[in-house]
């Protein structure tokens, strides 16, 4: 595979994975669960790019214009980047001929950037632990990450047929 090739790879196996895991928050908002709110990431990022990491709350924090879009990009952004990663770790020939596990463990390794760096630095914690429910909370995390390894894998599996 070429460069263009693996790029291409983990834009596609990233996007797709990223979408699988939104269906999922989708099927979760419409049984009443809560669901990530993306503005709240783009203005984390947007005070992020101002030199500002870490927020009390940061749904207290300054609005920032565009953050609704931003936290869209930067969620695909850096599910893109972990797709990256795992074809990084398994090589190119895991793209032709893809494997669940490998997939469903990069995914759920992924938990880790919410509890231990995005939930901290947005106010809630490391791993939720400054909201009324951490254990549900990290729960639904390991969920949702464990759902994107899944669409990982899958985007991989309808790459590798085109």
């Amino acid at each position: 595979m070429t460069l263009l090739q693996l790029t291409f790879g983990a834009v596609f196996i990233g996007i797709g994975a990223t979408a699988v895991m939104d269906l999922w928050l989708v099927f979760l908002k419409r049984m009443g669960m809560p669901s990530m709110n993306f503005a709240l990431v783009g203005r984390w990022v947007g005070h992020l790019m101002r030199g500002r990491l870490a927020h009390a709350a940061i749904g207290k924090a300054e609005p920032i214009s565009g953050e609704l879009a931003l936290g869209w990009f930067t969620h695909y952004a850096i599910g893109i980047a972990f797709a990256a990663l795992l074809l990084a770790i398994q090589g190119a020939s895991w793209a032709l001929n893809p494997t669940p596990l490998p997939a469903v463990a990069v995914g759920v390794c992924t938990v880790l950037a919410p509890l231990c760096i995005m939930q901290p630095a947005m106010g809630a914690g490391f791993a939720s632990t400054k909201t009324p429910t951490p254990l549900r909370n990290c729960l639904r995390s390991l969920a949702n990450h464990t759902i994107f390894g899944v669409g990982l894998y899958l985007s991989a599996f309808f790459l590798s047929g085109l």
